[in-house]
C-alpha cells in the first residue's frame, strides 16, 4: 500500500465547466479526458490533476480546505489574477505556491479539515503515506512523492453531499492494495477503467483514498 505520487483531487461539483473553464485560462492547465459524468484537468497527465464530477447540489466543504499547485514563478504566475489564492467556486479553493518543479502547476498539498490533525497524519502513514514534518504554517502533514497532504484543526462534519470526491495516490500494482484493503475492511469499490485500475478506500474521517494504477498502455495526454 505504498504510494507513489499523489495523483489527483476530485470534487463534486453540480456545473463543473465555468471551474474547468478558469483552470484552462488562468492556471496553465489543459482538459486530459471529458466524459459525461467528469472532466479531468492539469498541466501533465501523469502528474498532479483536478477531476470535476457532475453532481446534484449544493454540496456541503465537509473534509475540503483547499488544493495548492505549485509554480516556479509566484509573481509571474499571479501577474493576471487577483491573487495566489482562488475560491473557483462552488467552495472550490485553489491556492499558487513557489516551490521548484519540474512541471509547472503540479500539485504541491491538499489541505484537509480535521477534529484531531496529530492523529490523522499518524492514521495515513498506515496507509502507506510517508510521514512528514510540519508545514511552515505548523499544520501536521503528512508526504508522498515530494507533495503533501497537510491536516488543519476543525470540523470536518459528516456531510451527505461533500464537495470532496477523493484524493488520488498513484501506485505501481493495484492488487497488492486491494488485497490490504479488502483484509482491513475498508474497500469502497474496485474500478477497471481504460487506462487505469483502481480501488478506493475509506480512510479517516470518511475521506475517500483512491490508489491507481496506469495501466501499460494510458494514453492520456
Amino acid at each position: 500500500m505504498k504510494p507513489r505520487t499523489l495523483d489527483h483531487v476530485a470534487f463534486w461539483v453540480t456545473d463543473r465547466e465555468p471551474i474547468v473553464d478558469f483552470l484552462t485560462e488562468h492556471v496553465g492547465m489543459h482538459i486530459i479526458d471529458r466524459q459525461d459524468a467528469f472532466t479531468l484537468v492539469g498541466s501533465d497527465a501523469r502528474r498532479g490533476k483536478l477531476t470535476l464530477f457532475t453532481a446534484e447540489g449544493p454540496r456541503e466543504q465537509g473534509a475540503f480546505k483547499h488544493v495548492a499547485l505549485r509554480v516556479n514563478d509566484l509573481e509571474r504566475a499571479t501577474a493576471d489574477l487577483p491573487s495566489a489564492e482562488l475560491e473557483l467556486g462552488e467552495g472550490v479553493r485553489v491556492q499558487l505556491v513557489e516551490a521548484p518543479t519540474d512541471v509547472e502547476y503540479d500539485l504541491d498539498h491538499v489541505a484537509l479539515v480535521s477534529a484531531d490533525p496529530e492523529q490523522t497524519a499518524k492514521d495515513y502513514t498506515e496507509l502507506g503515506f510517508n510521514p512528514a514534518e510540519p508545514s511552515g504554517a505548523g499544520h501536521p502533514r503528512v508526504e508522498v512523492g515530494g507533495a503533501y497532504v497537510e491536516f488543519h484543526r476543525g470540523d470536518p462534519g459528516d456531510p451527505d453531499k461533500p464537495l470532496l470526491n477523493h484524493v488520488a495516490v498513484l501506485v505501481d500494482e493495484v492488487d497488492p492494495v486491494i488485497d490490504e484493503a479488502e483484509k482491513r475492511d475498508i474497500v469502497d469499490k474496485v474500478v477497471d477503467a481504460a487506462n487505469t485500475r483502481a480501488v478506493f478506500v475509506w480512510g479517516p474521517e470518511r475521506v475517500r483514498i483512491e490508489y491507481v494504477e496506469h495501466k501499460p498502455g494510458f494514453a492520456l495526454q
